[in-house]
């Protein structure tokens, strides 16, 4: 691979303290260095921004679920959106759920090289790493679902913390995952029977511990693990007026787990839109936004990502491992409060002794007054939320809307002029009255962009060799035509939707908005260390019950070398 110089582009590195500056940016095996010598090939970047290549916290790409939202919505194949098919790239459709390869192509075209699915069930990884082989160009991580396990509340019940994190650490080793997520703690379990819990302090059936003890014995687990990611927590009661109250109880539950590892955080929450509701029911629901933003500019151990709503041409696909939530979701369909029609169709999932997960297709409309003010909500969250570093961007998606809105998150994010047109002009009257919008005069800056975008989400992640361009860094950029000193909202959005240049590991795979190289990029995994003798009596334990949980043999569960062979051992601190 030839050697490159990025030169004469205004250069946006937050990790490094660079906001804006005119500098190069050498390449090197894939690698950026100090500088290169001899022949390297160079790109001028005259008039144009350069950042390092865009990595996504939450975005659900890959994997059992994704896939059923793919067969369940032949009505998303909508033809603007397809791909077609040319020398170097494979055809793919989807609006809300792409295919696989269409999903590399258009992150990549998004200046995006590193994106996590957050949700991936234990039993059900091998079919998640067999999509991700194949999503070309970016590198991908899968975080397995922990929260409703039966082993991990058997040893919460147990107050067998020691078992716990030995078993964390065997799952992720087994699944090549990342990290541990967490969704509605306890309530998904509850579902398997018909019901679910409503505050942190419920009971699970048959495990005798509440979502409150599968929380907080996680958290000091992963941090006993010295794990580079928080725990990534979905939190009860999403999607229900008011649950902004519970949504601060949980912040308050770990406010004392001190963070082993050099992180200041120990919780990630996901999608925070969808959790930071105010009102008592859907007649007099309005935001919660500033609450929880108030919060976070006293507290430094909870990061969040937006989980904006975008309103779109067609219905969106919600999914997620919350089965209870697409359950109501699914009624809730036929309400006016949510603008669906009746009889909207629905999939419930349930992974034996694991998880759960539901889907349910929706159509998010500027004139509902509920949808409205979720649409405010979220870019209130990040407008609200003074330090940048705790605050990512994210649409859920493809729940809030498909990840291809970014540039259009952006453009709100960063000129008012553009997010007052769709507040004043579009939106039910309620996103007005039940919000602060329209009185928040902060917009973002470029600098502030890259850290929602990429370099506080690496960081927020552990992933120390990405979201940055310092030297060891590995060679994803993203350079973008904007001149920072002419920008409008249709400028900036027109930017951020077709990159110049994407630059994956050193190499060009995409220049103005086309494709040009399509490589697979690596899986990225995370390992915990535990005492070999504790392992193994995890393991006994494990064995012993094995065939009372599992219709599969044990020896077949684990995902072997060649559904990941490029993969990257990510530490913690």
């Amino acid at each position: 691979m030839k050697d490159l110089i990025i030169k004469n582009g205004l250069v946006y590195d937050p990790l490094n303290n660079v906001d804006g500056e005119k500098k190069e940016i050498h390449i090197r095996d894939g690698v950026v260095v100090d500088k290169v010598n001899g022949d390297a090939k160079i790109i001028d970047a005259s008039g144009m921004i350069v950042m390092p290549g865009g990595v996504d916290i939450h975005s659900h790409i890959a994997g059992t679920k994704v896939n059923a939202g793919r067969s369940f919505r032949p009505d998303d194949k909508l033809e603007e959106f397809n791909e077609k098919r040319t020398k170097l790239t494979r055809s793919g459709t989807g609006w809300s759920v792409p295919s696989t390869w269409a999903t590399g192509y258009r992150y990549a075209r998004l200046g995006y090289t590193t994106v996590v699915e957050p949700a991936m069930p234990m039993l059900k990884a091998r079919h998640t790493h067999e999509e991700f082989l194949d999503i070309p160009i970016i590198d991908k991580a899968a975080v397995p679902l922990f929260g409703n396990n039966w082993f991990v509340m058997e040893f919460i019940k147990e107050k067998n913390y020691e078992k716990l994190a030995a078993y964390i650490a065997w799952i992720l080793k087994t699944t090549k995952g990342y990290g541990v997520k967490i969704v509605n703690p306890g309530g998904v379990e509850n579902w398997a029977w018909g019901k679910n819990v409503n505050s942190l302090d419920d009971h699970v059936f048959h495990f005798d511990v509440s979502p409150r003890e599968i929380i907080e014995s996680l958290a000091k687990a992963n941090e006993t693990l010295k794990l580079p990611h928080t725990i990534h927590l979905h939190a009860n009661n999403l999607g229900h007026p008011g649950n902004k109250e519970h949504t601060l109880e949980t912040f308050k539950a770990v406010e004392k787990i001190k963070p082993i590892s050099s992180r200041e955080s120990v919780v990630h929450l996901t999608h925070c839109q969808f959790n930071a509701y105010g009102g008592s029911n859907w007649g007099d629901f309005e935001s919660g936004a500033e609450d929880i933003a108030k919060y976070l500019n006293s507290h430094k151990h909870i990061t969040i990502d937006m989980g904006q709503v975008v309103f779109g041409k067609s219905a969106t696909t919600t999914m997620t491992a919350d089965g209870p939530w697409e359950f109501a979701l699914h009624h809730l369909g036929g309400t006016s409060a949510w603008g669906a029609k009746p009889g909207i169709k629905w999939i419930n999932g349930q992974v034996e002794g694991e998880s759960g997960s539901g889907i349910v297709p929706y159509f998010f409309s500027p004139k509902v007054a509920v949808n409205a003010v979720q649409w405010a909500i979220g870019l209130e969250l990040a407008l609200l939320t003074k330090n940048p570093w705790q605050v990512f961007m994210t649409t859920d998606h493809p729940n809030g809307g498909p990840f291809t809105s970014y540039p259009q998150i952006i453009r709100w994010l960063m000129d008012k002029k553009s997010r007052d047109d769709v507040l004043i002009n579009q939106c039910s009257k309620r996103a007005v009255e039940k919000t602060q919008l329209k009185d928040i005069d902060r917009d973002l800056t470029l600098s502030e962009i890259c850290i929602i975008s990429r370099a506080g989400t690496a960081k927020c992640l552990g992933m120390t060799d990405r979201g940055h361009l310092g030297k060891g860094a590995i060679g994803d950029v993203a350079i973008y035509k904007l001149d920072p000193k002419n920008m409008d909202g249709h400028s900036i959005e027109k930017a951020f939707s077709l990159a110049a240049y994407t630059i994956k590991d050193g190499q060009i795979v995409v220049k103005d908005g086309e494709i040009t190289a399509t490589p697979m990029g690596t899986t990225i995994c995370a390992e915990g260390k535990v005492k070999e003798e504790m392992m193994q009596m995890m393991l006994e334990d494990v064995k012993s019950h094995w065939r009372d949980h599992y219709s599969i043999n044990f020896n077949n569960y684990a995902v072997h070398d060649a559904y990941a062979p490029n993969v990257k051992i990510m530490n913690g601190a």
